[in-house]
């Protein structure tokens, strides 16, 4: 049977994750089974892969992208890449059997395995991806995902600001280390990870070595939580102890310490490359494991041991020894182990017991037998203890702070630092052991403890018996996966080294001895005064909060001066704005220019007919007579501006460019229909804004007109000797020559445009209709809030004379579902029949696109006219009760098309987005020219028809406002003519019973 592909093993948790989303939140078992079964995929297949793993062989696969870039999308696996791999998913799968328990019935958990189940895919593409930029790509996801999961419990605070500054921290670390990957690739001359590793002597022999050193081991001290930037660390044990567990053994600070050996063999070797990762790690090492032995929370006491193990593999990288290596990737394999047990464990007294503070748990190996000796042995890991995993790897590290070669001082220091390490481990994993299960069992419990179910204590069982298996049997059960790992990150033949438990006394074993002696002689003779003083854990705590604060008070100042900065350069006036940008697209457009120069072309100017003069004479006279109406009269300006788009569409149809004439067009008629129902909604021009007499204002005024006057030409003539510069060329100078040759023998179309769209800049065209979805969404985000002004919305009532119960129809919708009455009934219905013609014409040019003018743009643009009329002529309460429209669907069908083009593309070994045709006979048609790039079209036709509508019916929602506004007014009137008719009725019954009174009275007289 043949291990599954590369690409199913990374892609698969990211479908599973969408299915798990998708599930009802009361299928447990089912979510926990999808995401069980995912992850023991992955890790079968990976374990499959170990034969051609352990002879050496590197597994790779790719896909063309962007060649040209050396951007193509590409996997990779070597050993040390597997046994990244088989951690994600070995121990992945453990801990969803472990959340299946865990999770409380009240918890979404949909949202936690989908999120669960796309940051293990996230990791997987980590230390699978065989292109730098890849990595980084994933690393990004990995830090997205990593904040849903640790702010899982979003309606808690810590929760939210540890997840918050766990993004804030790795997020920006991931930059520092793109930038850095872009860098190291050209340097190397590609992205290619197999080209990078074997460009090691030319970049470290490279000017820019230090800086891309230190950007990428930025992106690496952030994501593993090294000082100065592990205060995120602790902060993230707000999210659920599974999550915890995860995190912590197998992925999201793993991938630090995994790109420190993924790029040892091309970074390491300098003096800068020691100085500063064996600096970093073994400050992390010795300040975390002090603070853990202070922690009360059983979970930061361990959060803290996970940062000073990974200052102890950071330190061993850092060391810039063979050996060294290797024992920085076994301890990374002992670390996940037992590390992702003891959470585990922890996970299970909180369970059980409702707390986690270690001041209030004792004695619960009474009532907790089986979980006490899995913790048990886990902690004696942790510590180091003989025939146990952790100290098989704590003993090479001993060893190899006694070999390194420094200075004197630091030969000296290195072992003292390492014993010190190894006592304050100790005593913390002493502190986890006995106070939390050993002396009198505790009676003041939020729960009553005992164990969990079996199932749950299942996953720390098969952990901790690898503990001691390795621990035991070194050779036998790690010694071949350690080999295979280690040898990609040296970077050629293994040094020796023995995995044997026993190698005589020698230095390593005494650091050991003395370690667990002083540790263990400190802890109970000292224990009890250190635990007696809360001040000394208050001090110690301290210490841990030192780089949260700084943090916390750098994202505050940051905020504040931003907000100041703002509130210095906002403006609310338009013009304003618009100056600000056009300044800065000048300084920007004009810079390159200034240095490089602007070369005109060679090709002889065409005589310039009077008829296609005239054309261009009535479009400048409108474009200009547009500019200065604008102010004064918006209806004229818009008149005048279509006149104007109307000459640009003659000038493409004149210069043999139908295709974008026909675009042209269609958006013309778009953008005047949305600009016009956009205006109608603002107020009236203040007429008083214009003095009729001279003042400083006025003076101020007419400067400023002047200098916009200067501005406008300034971009006006910059824009068209751009354009002059381009059209002098001759084709042969440009790309046109490419796309002209190259358009229906590679991309099976005779519409260069569109094929050029489509396929050859088919990216380019994915990422404009992202954009347009994007903005179609802001767009109506942005109206949902839009109230008119109330002079407008008092418009019609003052304009309008028709009757009063036509008024009523008019404008209350819940009377008139129809607007098409009275003297709109024979445009409704004319337009009502144009909507199948306009549908026609779509379908029309759709279909022709890759060959003839059309295509995606055109047809949905076409389309999208024919439903703006439908709302404009019958009102958006008719359209909307009589067609079913779903803008954000037509949106997200036309990206689930795009991207199921482009990986139909890759599927098949091409370039994403290639496109391919072919001619298809259809019985009693004949032969139909097929292209697959149909289906991109297809997809810029959903996204234009969706982003169109929605924009359209944002606005015409304001409509809807309107109505209801009129509606309540109309309301409001009759309620107070009601009202003053009953006074009025009161007041004479009040004056007739006064005068039958005084006449009452006279009558007694």
């Amino acid at each position: 049977m043949e291990p599954a592909a590369l690409t199913t093993i990374i892609l698969l948790p990211f479908i599973a994750s969408v299915v798990a989303a998708a599930l009802p939140s009361n299928a447990r078992n089912m979510e926990s089974t999808l995401a069980g079964l995912v992850a023991l995929f992955g890790a079968i297949n990976l374990a499959m892969y170990y034969p051609a793993i352990a002879r050496g062989d590197i597994i790779e696969q790719q896909f063309l992208w962007l060649a040209s870039f050396g951007l193509n999308l590409s996997l990779r696996m070597d050993g040390y890449g597997w046994m990244f791999g088989m951690l994600v998913y070995g121990i992945g799968a453990l801990v969803v059997l472990y959340a299946r328990y865990y999770m409380s019935p009240q918890d979404p958990v949909p949202r936690f395995f989908a999120f669960l189940l796309a940051f293990m895919g996230s990791m997987a593409g980590v230390v699978l991806s065989g292109n730098i930029i890849q990595i980084a790509f994933f690393w990004e996801l990995t830090s997205i995902f990593s904040f849903l999961l640790i702010g899982y419990w979003h309606h808690r605070k810590d929760a939210r600001r540890g997840a918050r500054m766990a993004l804030t921290v790795t997020g920006a670390g991931g930059l520092c280390l793109f930038a850095g990957m872009v860098m190291l690739g050209h340097i190397a001359g590609s992205y290619d990870l197999d080209v990078v590793l074997a460009s090691g002597s030319q970049i470290r022999s490279h000017s820019a070595y230090p800086i891309v050193l230190c950007l990428i081991l930025l992106g690496v001290f952030t994501k593993s939580a090294q000082f100065p930037f592990h205060f995120w660390l602790p902060n993230a044990m707000a999210a659920p102890t599974p999550v915890s567990a995860y995190l912590h053994s197998a992925t999201m600070v793993k991938a630090g310490v995994f790109l420190l050996g993924r790029f040892w063999p091309v970074l390491s070797g300098t003096e800068l490359w020691f100085w500063l990762v064996s600096g970093v790690g073994a400050l992390t090492l010795l300040f975390a494991a002090f603070v853990a032995m202070f922690q009360r929370d059983l979970k930061g006491l361990l959060a803290y041991s996970t940062i000073s193990h990974l200052g102890l593999i950071t330190l061993l990288f850092g060391l810039n020894r063979d050996l060294a290596a290797v024992a920085a990737v076994f301890h990374i394999m002992n670390h996940a182990t037992f590390k992702a047990s003891l959470f585990m464990v922890v996970g299970i007294v909180d369970h059980e017991t409702g707390t986690r503070d270690i001041r209030r748990l004792s004695g619960l190996r009474h009532t907790m037998p089986i979980t006490f000796v899995l913790a048990l042995v886990a902690t004696a890991a942790m510590a180091g203890v003989p025939f146990f995993n952790g100290f098989l790897s704590k003993e090479m590290f001993f060893a190899e702070t006694t070999l390194v070669h420094a200075p004197t001082y630091i030969q000296a220091s290195l072992p003292v630092l390492a014993v010190v390490f190894g006592i304050f481990s100790c005593i913390y994993s002493l502190r986890f052991a006995y106070d939390v299960f050993f002396g009198a069992p505790a009676d003041d419990l939020p729960k009553d403890p005992h164990d969990p179910p079996i199932w749950m204590n299942v996953p720390v069982g098969f952990l901790v018996v690898i503990c001691f298996a390795v621990g035991v049997l070194p050779s036998l059960t790690i010694g071949g996966f350690l080999a295979a790992a280690a040898t990609p990150v040296v970077g050629g033949d293994l040094p020796y080294y023995s995995l044997a438990v026993w190698h005589g006394i020698n230095r390593p074993l005494i650091m050991s001895v003395i370690a667990l002696t002083v540790g263990a002689a400190l802890f109970f003779f000292v224990a009890k005064f250190v635990r007696g003083k809360d001040y000394l854990a208050d001090y110690a705590f301290t210490w841990t909060l030192t780089g949260q604060r700084l943090f916390e008070y750098l994202l505050a100042y940051c905020t504040h001066s931003g907000r100041n900065l703002l509130g210095r350069l906002i403006t609310h006036r338009l013009q304003w704005q618009i100056f600000w940008v056009l300044m800065v697209t000048f300084f920007v457009a004009f810079t390159p220019l200034w240095y490089g120069g602007l070369r005109l072309g060679d090709h002889a100017p065409q005589p310039l007919s009077p008829s296609f003069g005239t054309i261009w004479l009535v479009g400048c006279v409108c474009a200009i007579a547009a500019a200065w109406q604008a102010k004064f009269h918006r209806l004229a300006a818009m008149i005048l501006l279509g006149v104007t788009g109307l000459c640009v569409v003659i000038t493409f149809t004149w210069l043999s460019a139908p295709d974008l004439g026909l675009t042209q067009l269609t958006v013309e008629v778009v953008t005047t229909i949305l600009l016009l129902l956009g205006l109608r909604w603002l107020p009236q021009r203040d007429k008083s804004i214009r003095p009729s007499t001279w003042s400083i204002d006025q003076n101020v005024a007419q400067a400023r007109r002047a200098r916009d006057l200067i501005i406008a030409m300034f971009a006006g003539s910059g824009i068209a000797l751009l354009a002059y510069a381009m059209m002098s060329r001759t084709y042969t100078d440009s790309s046109s020559l490419f796309h002209l040759q190259r358009a229906y023998t590679e991309g099976g179309g005779a519409n260069v445009v569109n094929v050029t769209l489509v396929d050859f800049r088919a990216f380019d065209t994915f990422g404009e209709i992202v954009v347009l979805g994007i903005v179609g969404i802001t767009i109506y985000a942005l109206l949902r809030r839009f109230r008119p002004a109330r002079e407008t919305m008092d418009l019609p009532m003052q304009q309008r004379v028709l009757p009063s119960d036509l008024v009523t129809d008019l404008f209350n919708p819940r009377q008139a579902k129809d607007t098409a009455i009275g003297y709109l009934t024979v445009p409704a219905v004319l337009v009502r029949l144009l909507l199948p013609i306009t549908t026609l014409v779509a379908a029309y040019l759709f279909l022709r696109g890759h060959n003839e003018p059309g295509g995606g743009f055109a047809a949905g643009l076409v389309f999208s006219v024919g439903l703006l009329l439908q709302y404009i002529i019958s009102g958006s309460q008719w359209v909307e009760a009589n067609l079913t429209l779903y803008p954000r669907r037509w949106i997200a069908l036309g990206f689930v098309c795009a991207i199921v083009a482009g990986m139909g593309s890759l599927y098949w070994g091409y370039p994403f987005l290639t496109s391919h045709s072919r001619y298809v006979t259809i019985p009693y048609i004949g032969d139909v020219h097929l292209a697959s790039a149909m289906a991109f079209d297809l997809a810029v036709f959903s996204v234009v028809v969706g982003a169109t509508l929605l924009i359209l019916i944002a606005l015409a929602h304001q409509s809807t406002r309107a109505h209801r506004y009129h509606a309540r007014k109309i309301e409001d009137e009759a309620e107070q003519k009601q009202a003053a008719a009953l006074r009025a009725r009161a007041k004479a019954a009040y004056a007739e019973a006064a005068r039958f009174n005084v006449q009452q009275h006279h009558s007694r007289k």
